[in-house]
């Protein structure tokens, strides 16, 4: 009988301590002070009177506006002027703490990368010049020296490379005399015409040749790439990577980290080509004219704007 009673009186311990525990209630929202009686309200979906609020607070987020998550009891009372369920807390705590105290900030950063590589492809302006008194001299006089140098070029590159013609102009030559106007002394025809191979080796060859057959000025040379993707590309992937190492060390530099990246611009691409310039063509017996082919610079620039998250 007396084991029986003491079943009994657990029982009704638990039971109670079950019905206790039934009746918290989770309750969130933010803090705002109120002239009730103890003077804190819960202000979420709706409103509590927070009854033992000094007991939180000599806490440092204890303050108006700080959101909060609060667990306890409704408590059937009366209040002076009702503003909200009286709600005994069993603990406080502050919602999204950190967030409170985390700053964001933005900075913008430019990364810049060169990438060698090597060109495979020359291109070259070549053109004959010639002058007499007569246009139609000048014209005939250029046009048996262009068709010569034209089949010299043809022969000195061969089948894979491209030989065409990128101008043509025929002027008159002028004297200037003060006080009088300028008289026509003579005509000058050029014929320009530029070549493209890709055998860099037979650079100093045309050059030879066109010379040989009557070409008397050199444009320029220039060497560069057909395909400059792959070069391209290179060089943007290590700018980008340069800017965002940037980014990651100003971040670490005021304690915090870089939460994520918001915009991304290609400043410029640039490849420029290599010139080389000669006026004329110097005759030398024997002596191949000598071209040095180098390499290209290929250069690109990245400007990014970052997302950085401190505690400051």
């Amino acid at each position: 009988m007396k084991r029986l009673l003491i079943v009994i009186s657990l029982m009704i311990v638990l039971a109670a301590t079950t019905a206790a525990h039934a009746a918290e209630i989770t309750v969130a929202g933010k803090l705002q002070k109120t002239v009730e009686a103890g003077g804190w309200v819960i202000d979420g979906k709706s409103k509590y009177l927070l009854l033992n609020a000094r007991k939180f607070q000599s806490e440092s987020w204890f303050k108006e506006g700080t959101s909060i998550e609060a667990i306890g009891e409704t408590k059937d009372v009366m209040t002076t002027y009702m503003e909200g369920t009286p709600f005994e807390a069993r603990s406080v705590r502050p919602l999204e703490q950190a967030a409170e105290t985390r700053r964001v900030t933005r900075v913008m950063v430019s990364g810049d990368s060169i990438v060698q590589a090597q060109p495979d492809t020359a291109i070259l302006n070549i053109s004959v010049v010639t002058q007499a008194k007569q246009a139609l001299e000048a014209q005939q006089q250029n046009a048996i020296k262009s068709d010569a140098v034209v089949r010299a070029l043809k022969a000195a590159v061969g089948s894979s490379a491209e030989v065409k013609t990128s101008g043509y102009s025929l002027q008159p030559q002028r004297v200037y005399k003060e006080g009088q106007p300028p008289n026509i002394s003579g005509y000058e025809a050029r014929n320009s015409v530029t070549v493209t191979l890709s055998d860099l080796s037979k650079v100093g060859a045309v050059i030879d040749a066109a010379g040989q057959a009557g070409a008397n000025d050199v444009g320029g040379i220039s060497f560069t790439l057909r395909q400059d993707r792959p070069a391209k590309d290179s060089a943007l992937k290590e700018a980008t990577r340069e800017a965002v190492s940037k980014a990651q060390v100003i971040a670490q530099a005021l304690g915090g980290r870089v939460t994520r990246i918001v915009e991304v611009q290609e400043e410029g691409f640039q490849r420029p080509p290599q010139p080389i310039y000669a006026e004329t063509f110097m005759k030398r017996d024997n002596v191949s004219t000598p071209v040095e082919v180098g390499s290209l610079e290929i250069s690109s620039r990245v400007q990014l704007t970052a997302e950085i998250e401190t505690n400051l």
